[in-house]
Formats: C-alpha cells, structure tokens, sequence
C-alpha cells in the first residue's frame, strides 16, 4: 500500500511541475513565436535543435490514437482557442490529457477498492465510475478556463478602449491603434494584448480588417468583445467616427459594470438568507434562550412530577 501512496505522489509531484513549466516556458516561448519573435533579443543560430517537450510529445501521440469525428475536434478546437490554447496539436494533447485522467483515476479506484468498496456490485461499478469521471475531468478544466479568460478580457476592455481613443485622436489608423495598444498594455493585460496582436498580424497578413475583427470574437466568445467587434465594423463600414464610437462603447461598458456591481450587492440580502437561518440563527438562540430553557426544564419536571404523585 505504500508503495502504491509513493508511486501516486511521484505521478501528481510530475504532473504538477510538467505543468508550471508548460505554462512559464514552453507557452510563452510558442507565443513569441507566432507573433513573429516581436519583442525578442535576436539570437544567433548556433544550429542547435529546438528542446523537444517530451510530455507534449507523449501527450498528443496518445491523444492522436482517440476516434474523434471532424465536427467534434473543430468544436474542441474552438473551446481550446477560447482558453488559449492554439497549437496545432492542441486537440491531440487535450484528448491524450483525457485519457491519462481516465487511467490516473481508475488506477487510484483499483487501489483504494479493497477499502471504499466491499466485495460486490460496488466493488465493480467503482472502477468504471472513476474511469468516466476522469475522462471528463479535463473538460471541467477547460470550462473554468474559458470562463477565467472570459473574465479577464471582459475587465481589461474598458482601459484598452480608453487608451484606444487616445490613439485615434491623435491621429493613428484603427490598425495602427491595435497595434500600439497591444506593445503598450502587455504588461498590465497580457491576455487581451496578445489578441489584439494577432489581429495585428492577421491584417498584415492581407486578411480583411472585417474578416480580423471577427476572428477575434470567434477565438475569445465573450460577448462584450463581439459587442465591440460590431461597433468597430460598423464604423469602418459607415465611415463614422471612430473616436467617438469608442468613447461612446466604452462609457457604455463601464456604465454596464457599474450597474452589475449594484445588482450583485442587490442580491447579497437574498443570499443571506439561508446562512443566517441555519448556521447564525441557531447559534444566537443557544446563546440566548439556552439557559432560561435549562432553568425551566430544571425546575418545571419537578413541579410536574410532584403533581402526579
């Protein structure tokens, strides 16, 4: 038994630094280079091989050997995109992700069958219960991802706008605000930034500003982000003004936390409720009626007791 404990701390200490690493190296390292090394020290090519990731590597070759159909891998890709993730072989190391969760839980329901599980139906039905639910377990990951992400593109929208507005009135073009808006908020958003820097190369790429905009709401999913897709489409459309569009969109957007703020704190009376009625209620009614409860059963049962006789 306790080599099986050791063994399953050494796979969960392995997990856990394989992903800080993929997160604070191996990540930020294939963003730099998609957005064309900007920013980077050039480096001489000293005609060394780039580091193979040998976890990545095992990850999407097992995840490679899952039959997924077209429509459910270009869904999953989306939901990767909206997380983050665009690597190529992102789907294969989700699913490959995947199927290591299945067989991490089912290893850890096999060893602690003997002592959860009496011998029987339960004992049978445990493995199989376990091997779904980690097979599953990464698509709960991914969702709160998305969310996170959501989240934070959705608060650093209002100061990318403002600083936006700054930039077309000093008289640069929409791609050229992108583009200073990205080099210039990177520190402080880095996520929005790094969008925004995409659809920077998008559109020195040839591809349509329309087209670009969109592409940015279709990889993000957030719906204030695809409000202001619409309005900046919209205004390059028209010929209006771009400045006062995105002055307008932004006090809207801020008038709109604002008013959801007040909502929440609206709502924290109702929420209260159920708390202070099982957990506050109880404890302020021992306190207080507890002990003139005590004296009455103390001196009243006699009384009664006495009467009967």
């Amino acid at each position: 038994m306790a080599l099986w404990i050791s063994l399953g701390l050494f796979f969960l200490l392995a997990a856990v630094i394989t992903v800080y690493g993929y997160y604070h190296f191996a990540r930020p390292g294939r963003i730099y280079a998609q957005l064309g090394g900007a920013g980077l020290p050039a480096v001489v090519d000293s005609g060394e091989k780039p580091p193979v990731y040998g976890v990545v590597t095992a990850l999407a070759w097992t995840g490679e050997k899952v039959p997924i159909s077209a429509e459910e891998a270009s869904m999953v890709r989306r939901e990767l995109m909206m997380a983050g993730f665009r690597q190529d072989n992102a789907v294969s190391v989700f699913y490959g992700c995947k199927i290591v969760s299945a067989i991490a839980l089912l290893a850890v329901a096999l060893i602690l069958r003997p002592v959860i599980a009496p011998p029987g139906a339960l004992s049978v039905l445990l493995p199989v219960i376990a091997a779904g639910l980690g097979f599953f377990v990464p698509n709960f990951v991914l969702d709160f991802l998305i969310s996170r992400r959501q989240d934070i593109l959705r608060l650093s929208l209002p100061d990318a706008l403002d600083l936006m507005v700054v930039c077309v009135e000093a008289g640069l073009g929409l791609d050229q605000a992108l583009r200073s808006v990205s080099q210039e908020l990177r520190l402080t958003h880095p996520e929005l930034c790094e969008e925004l820097s995409l659809v920077s190369v998008e559109m020195r790429a040839g591809v349509s500003r329309a087209t670009a905009l969109n592409n940015l709401a279709d990889r993000t999913g957030e719906n204030e982000v695809r409000k202001l897709v619409a309005v900046l489409v919209q205004t390059d459309r028209f010929g209006t003004s771009m400045a006062d569009a995105l002055r307008t969109h932004s006090d809207f957007m801020r008038v709109r936390r604002r008013q959801e703020a007040e909502e929440r704190a609206n709502k924290v009376g109702v929420k209260l409720i159920l708390p202070i009625f099982f957990l506050m209620l109880p404890s302020i009614l021992i306190v207080a009626a507890g002990p003139g409860i005590l004296m009455l059963f103390k001196n009243l049962f006699p009384l009664i007791r006495d009467a009967k006789l």
